[in-house]
């Protein structure tokens, strides 16, 4: 299945449908069942100690596997996550901006399956994984 929904149409997405979050993501690149986005990170995603926060960690994984799956069918604002899965493997970079590479792994007509690697940028190594699960509206 070809991407329906490049980055310049995600962005505008997020701005109309998420605007108190769409200034935190950026899209940095858009393929079939894949994409990575760019947590922008600002001192209110951070926890003590300077690093990226756990809920902004989720935030960004969440927000990566949504973007995925709409880039595939299209914009359908209701896609909701039903399950999710973090592995929180080593501590971010201080302030450092947070990248996630998002694959698909399950793109059915219902249910959508996505990993997600995590990583601190300029970090070589990841610093958390995630797997979630995301519940597609039927076509009315």
């Amino acid at each position: 299945m070809p991407v329906q929904m490049d980055a310049t149409a995600l962005t505008r997405f997020l701005e109309d449908g998420f605007p108190q979050v769409a200034a935190d993501f950026v899209i940095e690149e858009v393929r079939e069942n894949a994409i990575r986005v760019r947590l922008a990170v600002e001192e209110r995603h951070l926890r003590p100690g300077g690093t990226v926060s756990g809920p902004s960690m989720f935030a960004l994984a969440d927000v990566s596997v949504y973007l995925a799956i709409l880039a595939m069918i299209g914009p359908k604002a209701l896609a909701v996550t039903t399950n999710c899965s973090i592995d929180f493997m080593r501590k971010p970079a201080a302030g450092a901006d947070m990248l996630c590479d998002c694959r698909l792994l399950k793109l059915g007509r219902v249910l959508a399956v996505g990993e997600c690697l995590l990583y601190s940028e300029g970090v070589e190594a990841p610093v958390a994984r995630a797997s979630m699960t995301y519940s597609i509206p039927p076509d009315r």
